[in-house]
């Protein structure tokens, strides 16, 4: 069992590897982080969505940006488009599953505002069509995927594409650019010198 715990780790650690070893990557996370400020300093929001574990990624990123993630600091706009269990059943249930982050876009997003899609095949249904309404919408796209991007890749703006086929480890580089994102959010809309404070831990 020891070698399994190795192992897993060893190949978490490659795959990060080679996420710290593209330059394309951080670029990529650089432009979705100013993307991402300007939007919400025009008044707009960050909205985000993805299915299972993407989805929970989506719902831990939002909860940096609009509590906090390492200092205090006024809430950012955002908001996970996998919360409601009402929307939904709704949706899912009246049109389909593959209509539930599309729906969302068509009732809360506005011209300027930006969609972040999450999923580590890069060709989740749900997201595909969420990403063509916001490009119709005048919506910006950011997609976080692996799989080489999937389709998602051709609907993006921006597009953080993992080097890998293995969903865990496409997860784990994913939640650790997604806090750098909301680092970079943070720098460039309060400035360069914010976030340099020691970290607090929560309760």
């Amino acid at each position: 069992m020891k070698d399994l715990v190795r192992k897993q780790l060893q190949q978490s650690i490659d795959t990060m590897q080679k996420v710290l070893a593209d330059d394309s990557i951080h670029e990529a996370v650089v432009r979705a982080g100013e993307l991402t400020a300007k939007a919400m300093r025009e008044g707009r929001k960050l909205m985000v969505c993805g299915n299972g574990g993407s989805a929970a990624d989506s719902q831990h990123l939002v909860a940096e940006f609009v509590s906090r993630l390492t200092v205090d600091r006024p809430a950012l706009r955002a908001i996970a488009l996998t919360t409601d269990s009402s929307i939904l059943t709704a949706i899912g249930n009246d049109y389909s599953y593959d209509n539930v982050f599309e729906r969302q876009v068509e009732a809360l997003g506005l011209p300027g505002d930006v969609l972040l899609a999450i999923s580590t095949s890069g060709n989740s249904k749900n997201c595909i069509k969420a990403l063509k309404l916001a490009r119709e919408r005048k919506i910006h796209t950011i997609a976080y995927t692996g799989n080489n991007g999937g389709q998602m890749a051709a609907l993006a703006d921006i597009n953080v594409i993992i080097p890998s086929s293995i969903t865990m480890n496409i997860q784990e580089s994913h939640l650790a650019l997604e806090h750098t994102l909301c680092m970079i959010v943070e720098r460039c809309y309060f400035g360069p010198g914010f976030g340099e404070q020691p970290q607090k831990l929560s309760e």
